[in-house]
């Protein structure tokens, strides 16, 4: 198997901008003509690059099983123990299952690892046994399970429940389990996640430890209990609208959604579904046979594998392919462009973009119907000024009836080494739909430190009716969200301030202590969110104060439902909810303060 051992930092590239300036320049000189007149030489025809082909091999660490095939078990075996601990390291993985009926396997999930059936049903592809994520590689402490995926399987665990104990990062996605799900670690120690959408759970969900959770467009035979802030939009079987206590957030519908692309067989064929839009979503889309939705065969796409360029990458976008990258580790000298309706970008098995030299890895033009799905974005040492943007500033066309969606789309800054970006997300599009996202400073790692690390900003909102479906932002430097569109709504939000402020002055904020965790700007007129919670942990001062969690202006069509800020054992202390709303968070008690309604 490839070496997963962490690479060193590369050096940043020379930009293209550099190169072709340099030439610009040579070009430029003056010619000197001699007495006789002569014509200058015509510049020689540029050669058009010859076309990228679509389709081809999904690369060495994409592993297809198909029912015959032999020792399945031991080859997952083999993956899990080199992804268990690799927390940064740069093993990638997908593992992909053919329809038909697996027996007695368990496949124990570790880091940049995801697990997929290739049926156009999750039914389509069953195991009899488990796809586990457990936490004693971390003695039992599973906040740090993140980046690892499960997607379009039913499962029928061996022993009635399979264990499903995950941090953020690590969406179940399109999954059948004919028995429970206990989101928990054995023995029960403690554990932050979590996404669930477009999934049927026959029966009982037991979160016990998890401190926070969304489920979304699903069905579930039961929910056991709660901790800080269980969310559910359109799930069939979820418990009654009832925070804070217990703390379950309830709609009865998700009022735009569009599930996740995902790549399948058709025969012997590759081809990537393309899920439909739905309005008030309830229930898993696939429950009533095939999906709706349309379908791209793999010829479509330029399938990518880690060393190729971005020039490359760009060369195929503009040439009208889809991306879909391959496990590994891809190094951007310039922004990914995708300036094309309706394109789709499709990572496998958590396909990392690092961009050098402060360049943004991706941008997206103003169009329709863009499809980012399945990718981390890890910044590089230099500081780019953003990361992912949707949209340039001041897009202003309405995609309300194709939208953009970010789904599955994770950033980080720090932790696999040294890490800058001003900014990490901006959305300028219109009616983008961010579902499940977690954008995240690192905390610990290498490359981790106030200035070492330092991101400003975790996501800026500027375009109008944009909705975040399970929005996970953490440890920035001032403002985790700041949102100025008009007519956004998030359902869920969770957070964590930044741990390493080194002390009060370090996170002041004009007149105000500290930064809001989510903030909404003073022009917007009309903003809803429910279910969303900040908590803080101010380890290396903890006398800081906090002054609240959230900030919006005090307006009638500005709502907030369900909130919650925590002080974790006493690090620091929030002194409001949101705005000067909302009692403060007291002595080392880690309990939450909540706001059910505001204004």
């Amino acid at each position: 198997m490839p070496d997963s051992s962490p690479s060193s930092s590369r050096p940043p590239q020379v930009g293209r901008r550099t190169l072709l300036g340099a030439a610009a320049a040579a070009t430029a000189a003056p010619v000197v003509l001699g007495s006789a007149s002569r014509a200058a030489a015509a510049p020689a025809p540029r050669k058009k690059p010859r076309a990228l082909p679509g389709g081809g091999d999904l690369g060495p660490n994409v592993l297809v099983f198909d029912p015959s095939t032999p020792g399945i078990q031991a080859r997952l075996d083999e993956v899990f123990r080199q992804q268990e601990s690799a927390q940064f390291g740069t093993g990638r993985y997908a593992l992909l299952f053919k329809p038909g009926t697996y027996n007695g396997l368990n496949a124990q999930l570790g880091f940049y690892t995801s697990i997929a059936g290739l049926g156009l049903s999750p039914d389509d592809t069953t195991i009899n046994g488990d796809v586990t994520v457990d936490a004693g590689w971390f003695n039992g402490n599973a906040t740090q399970n993140f980046w690892r995926s499960a997607e379009n399987l039913a499962l029928v665990p061996v022993n009635g429940t399979n264990r499903w104990a995950v941090a953020q990062a690590a969406p179940f996605r399109r999954m059948h389990v004919c028995g429970g799900l206990n989101l928990a670690p054995s023995g029960y120690g403690w554990a932050s996640g979590g996404y669930i959408a477009d999934s049927r759970i026959d029966g009982q969900i037991g979160p016990y430890s998890q401190q926070q959770w969304y489920t979304r467009d699903s069905a579930i035979g039961s929910w056991l209990n709660g901790v800080w802030n269980m969310v559910f939009s359109g799930v069939e079987g979820a418990p009654a609208q009832s925070f804070p206590n217990p703390p379950y957030t309830t709609l009865a519908t998700t009022p735009v959604s569009r599930e996740k692309p995902f790549l399948y067989l058709q025969g012997s064929e590759y081809r990537v579904f393309l899920p439909e839009k739905r309005t008030n979503a309830r229930g898993v889309t696939w429950g009533n046979g095939t999906p709706r939705g349309t379908s791209l065969p793999l010829t479509q796409f330029y399938v990518a594998r880690p060393g190729v360029s971005a020039a490359t990458l760009n060369q195929a976008l503009e040439q009208g392919l889809h991306l879909l990258l391959t496990p590994g580790i891809y190094h951007l000298s310039e922004p990914l462009r995708i300036n094309r309706a309706n394109t789709v970008v499709l990572g496998l098995g958590y396909a990392t973009l690092i961009p050098d030299g402060g360049v943004t890895a991706v941008k997206v033009a103003d169009v329709d119907g863009v499809r980012l799905a399945g990718f981390l974005v890890d910044a590089g040492p230099v500081n780019s000024p953003t990361l992912l943007e949707i949209g340039p500033r001041g897009a202003s066309r309405d995609h309300s009836a194709n939208p953009t969606t970010v789904q599955d789309v994770f950033i980080r800054i720090g932790g696999a080494g040294p890490g800058k970006a001003t900014t990490s997300m901006v959305v300028n599009s219109r009616h983008t739909i961010i579902d499940h996202t977690w954008v995240w400073r690192a905390d610990h790692g290498d490359g981790v430190g106030w200035e070492t690390n330092r991101a400003d900003y975790g996501v800026v909102v500027n375009g109008d009716d944009v909705l975040a479906t399970g929005l996970f932002v953490e440890h920035f430097n001032k403002y985790d969200v700041q949102w100025f569109g008009q007519r956004g709504r998030t359902i869920f939000f969770q957070n964590e301030k930044a741990y390493d402020a080194p002390n009060q002055a370090a996170i002041q904020n004009g007149s105000l202590k500290g930064y809001a965790a989510y903030r909404v700007g003073d022009a917007v007129t009309s903003h809803e969110g429910w279910g969303l919670g900040s908590y803080c942990y101010y380890n290396v001062d903890p006398t800081i104060v906090q002054h609240h969690g959230f900030a919006a202006p005090v307006r009638p069509d500005v709502r907030f439902h369900n909130l919650l800020v925590v002080s974790l054992g006493g690090q620091g202390q929030y002194e409001c909810v949101i705005n000067d709303t909302g009692s403060p968070t007291s002595g080392t008690s880690t309990v939450p303060s909540t706001v059910v309604s505001y204004p």
